[in-house]
């Protein structure tokens, strides 16, 4: 495998673990970004993402060599065989992927990139975007690869070091295979396609993921009304290798950076085909309903009925990131929860190890503490909602001691029944009994 020259544009999430990685493969990297201060940090190896192995590879990747990081991107392309755009493509007006960052820095960077260099769009955007970025940069001698990634929060390092597919697109069949090699080390089956095509695949990837979760969470609810347990009813789903066994966890709702501004951005895709995507909106209308179902479970098991308000009830909260491992709450199931439990007048007091306390959203609308039994106390019940392992290991009977009402509420069928039933704890989860008193 040759050694290339890798320029990549922003240091997100997305940004920071590709360029990590591919300088773990060997390549040369150059990570540009326009603030200032954190290029400062990163250059010190001080990593603020919450992500496993992350800050080991930037941090090797620099005492190797490899890796360097620099203010702006106009400059730092000038010797680049490869550009990766890894900047925010953020839900915009109606749903629809805002570009302004895509296209801004195309402009920036088009008179600069080296006669043959590859201009390669990472962030996730809709069909045609490469289309638009090779217009934008209007030099036939320097293709443009769609290459989407597919990294999940938590475990981003390991599922790009291990990918279950490499997708490449473009018009120019020698630039997508230039794009390949750079992942020939990992020997993951690779899909070269279009450059529509690869767009295509990261929308229909996520937003079929999507459709997955909402029907694991409607097949829940009807298990609640037929007396059905969904951990046995999923598990016998799993089997089946049509099927197989991830994405069949019911919840609160999905959520977390991807899947909401995706399913967004292909309805707004759809629209604009004059295609009415009716089973994607189904996914969409689920999800949110998903949130007002684990509300009124709430209400229900804290005793004050569906129809009764929840204001002056005291809640303690065990979570609030989008998913365990992460200090991510962009678009968080349990955020979602949190305010509607809000607009209903409780008085909300949560911990979640992922945060540091000063994080503006929560402490709008409850008080952050840094003790789950501080979330407890005093509370007429305790909703976990982020499945953070370490809420299997506290000490229940201390809980039941400090809370004022005897129930759990656990949206993620985390824990373990039987353990808050010994404990004297009532335990409500999701498409199955309650357990205890």
């Amino acid at each position: 495998m040759f050694a290339r020259r890798i320029v990549v544009v922003g240091t997100g999430y997305v940004g920071l673990t590709t360029g990590a990685c591919l300088a773990s493969l060997g390549h040369r990297v150059v990570c540009s970004d326009v603030d200032a201060a954190k290029v400062e940090q990163l250059t010190r190896g001080e990593v603020r993402i919450l992500e496993p192995g992350l800050a080991e590879l930037v941090q090797e990747g620099i005492a190797a060599g490899r890796l360097e990081f620099v203010v702006g991107s106009a400059g730092a392309v000038d010797e680049a065989e490869v550009v990766f755009l890894c900047v925010p493509t953020p839900m915009g007006s109606g749903g629809a992927a805002d570009l302004a960052a895509v296209e801004s820095v195309t402009r920036e960077v088009r008179e600069r990139l080296p006669h043959g260099c590859v201009l390669v769009t990472k962030s996730t955007v809709p069909v045609g975007t490469s289309a638009r970025v090779a217009e934008l940069v209007g030099r036939p001698d320097v293709p443009v690869v769609s290459n989407p990634e597919f990294l999940r929060e938590g475990s981003a390092v390991h599922d790009f070091l291990n990918p279950d597919r490499i997708v490449v697109g473009s018009d120019s069949q020698d630039a997508a295979e230039r794009v390949a090699a750079l992942y020939a080390r990992l020997g993951a089956p690779t899909v070269l396609t279009d450059a529509a095509s690869a767009e295509m695949v990261k929308y229909a990837a996520n937003c079929f993921l999507a459709t997955k979760l909402s029907y694991v969470n409607a097949i829940a609810e009807l298990c609640e009304r037929l007396g059905a347990n969904i951990s046995d009813v999923t598990e016998g789903m799993g089997y089946d290798r049509r099927i197989g066994q991830s994405f069949l966890q019911p919840g609160p709702g999905w959520g977390g950076s991807c899947l909401p501004k995706d399913t967004a951005a292909l309805m707004q895709v759809a629209e604009a085909a004059d295609f009415d995507f009716g089973l994607l909106r189904a996914t969409i209308d689920s999800n949110a309903r998903q949130r007002e179902q684990m509300v009124a479970k709430v209400a229900d098991a804290c005793g004050v009925g569906v129809e009764s308000s929840l204001r002056g009830v005291r809640l303690g909260l065990l979570g609030l990131t989008f998913k365990a491992g992460t200090d991510d709450l962009r678009d968080s199931p349990a955020m979602a929860v949190a305010r509607l439990l809000a607009a209903e007048g409780a008085e909300l007091v949560a911990y979640d190890p992922g945060l540091r306390g000063d994080e503006p959203e929560p402490t709008e609308i409850m008080t952050l503490v840094d003790d789950p039994y501080l979330a407890a106390k005093g509370s007429a019940g305790l909703v976990l909602l982020t499945e953070w392992q370490e809420f299997r290991a506290l000490d229940w009977s201390r809980l039941a001691g400090l809370l004022e009402g005897p129930v759990v509420i656990d949206t993620r069928n985390h824990l373990d029944p039987d353990v808050l039933r010994r404990a004297g704890l009532s335990w409500r989860g999701v498409g199955r009994r309650p357990v205890g008193v």
